[in-house]
């Protein structure tokens, strides 16, 4: 008899402390207030939620399906994802920055051009023998004719774009944000705003999308602005190491005596012991004139190394692209897929390589060998070969719906 109380006093206890819990729960409550709300409307289907919050609702579940249930979410899907701030914000600045970057390279450029005319060009006048002066103001002439057209044919050309109406263009895919058919080797740049026949890059220093119209422009540029700072730093390096010297030797004739004055930058002759200074030799003036020429020298040098180091590297670095038919972004691509189908014991070949020197051919819009002199070693405004839309070599499968 005493068993049977305490086990039926145990069930009570257990039992008010369930309906303690039941009612305590913020979940129990949200329940009985649903339960209400279902006797107390007149339908029997329950109390519906206006329009706009149902529609929100469902947006909001929605969105939160795609970001947690997504099965194609990878690694890359969420550092893009994480770093997208990042990239709006560098595409942001490099989009309402791009005339910034442009007036640099021309203020920049026109610093260096000072520099040559106004100190080396005299001082090559008087020491320089004819023939060598000849070759100097021809190919510093040259080359920065090629400089300048080819900078400015690459910041005004229009790099191409995919036509937006209704064609029979075959097609690879849909761009996503611009909603138009994509040929071969386009992309969309998200700086510009639009698909570009075969985009290179967006470069910053031009303002401008490098594709496929000026493409070519763009590469000519590199490669002559590498040579004219090879060119400015081979050939004012003997100025640079005097002007240098000749400071460094002023500065350290200041160091020696704090407390002659010193007007000049040759070295003392006859310095006698202190207090005999009736002997002692001037050194020749140094002006201000002279000390702004050879920081000047200075300046340009150390600017056109440089340059021409990162310039160079940057310029091999397309040259090698172009002598296997790649962009820059199908080199990323390009590698990708050659690593899946080696894992699949097959052999990746770019369908845009037709070999090194047919690859310059088609790069450079040379058809016959005078073209090499008209079109790659003199200025020329001349059209690709190709229209950017269709490539040899290439099988296309076209949409039957026309988009």
């Amino acid at each position: 008899m005493y068993l049977t109380r305490l086990f039926i006093h145990k069930k009570m206890i257990a039992w008010y402390k369930c309906r303690m819990r039941w009612w305590s729960c913020p979940f129990s409550l949200v329940h009985m207030l649903r339960c209400l709300l279902l006797r107390l409307c007149p339908r029997k289907t329950g109390c519906r939620l206006p329009l706009w919050m149902s529609k929100t609702r469902a947006y909001m579940k929605l969105l939160m399906h795609s970001l947690f249930y997504n099965s194609l979410t990878d690694s890359d899907v969420v550092f893009e994802s994480i770093f997208e701030p990042v990239l709006w914000t560098v595409d942001y600045l490099t989009r309402y920055f791009g005339l910034v970057f442009v007036w640099m390279v021309v203020i920049l450029t026109t610093s260096i051009l000072a520099v040559a005319y106004i100190v080396l060009l005299p001082n090559a006048l008087r020491t320089y023998s004819t023939e060598w002066l000849i070759w100097h103001i021809c190919y510093g002439h040259w080359n920065l004719v090629m400089i300048v057209f080819h900078y400015y044919k690459a910041v005004k050309t229009s790099p191409g774009h995919p036509p937006t109406e209704k064609n029979d263009i075959p097609f690879v895919s849909i761009c996503k944000k611009c909603v138009v058919p994509k040929p071969a080797r386009a992309h969309h740049c998200g700086i510009c705003n639009r698909c570009i026949l075969k985009m290179d890059h967006h470069c910053p220093w031009l303002n401008n999308c490098v594709g496929h119209l000026n493409h070519r422009y763009f590469f000519s540029f590199c490669v002559s602005m590498t040579l004219g700072c090879l060119y400015c730093s081979l050939s004012g390096r003997i100025r640079f190491l005097a002007a240098y010297n000749a400071i460094e030797r002023f500065k350290h004739l200041e160091m020696e005596k704090p407390g002659v004055p010193v007007t000049g930058m040759g070295p003392l002759i006859g310095l006698l012991p202190t207090g005999q200074t009736d002997y002692v030799t001037p050194a020749p003036p140094y002006s201000f004139k002279e000390k702004m020429m050879d920081k000047s020298i200075i300046y340009m040098w150390v600017l056109t190394s440089t340059v021409a180091v990162v310039l160079g590297a940057l310029t091999t670095w397309h040259a090698l692209l172009i002598s296997r038919g790649e962009t820059s972004i199908e080199k990323h691509t390009n590698s990708n897929e050659k690593s899946r189908m080696e894992k699949i014991g097959q052999v990746y070949k770019n369908p845009f390589d037709y070999g090194k020197l047919h690859n310059w051919k088609v790069f450079l819009g040379v058809k016959k060998r005078s073209h090499w002199l008209t079109r790659v070693l003199l200025p020329s405004g001349h059209l690709p070969l190709e229209d950017g839309l269709t490539w040899e070599n290439l099988t296309l499968k076209k949409e039957p719906i026309p988009v």
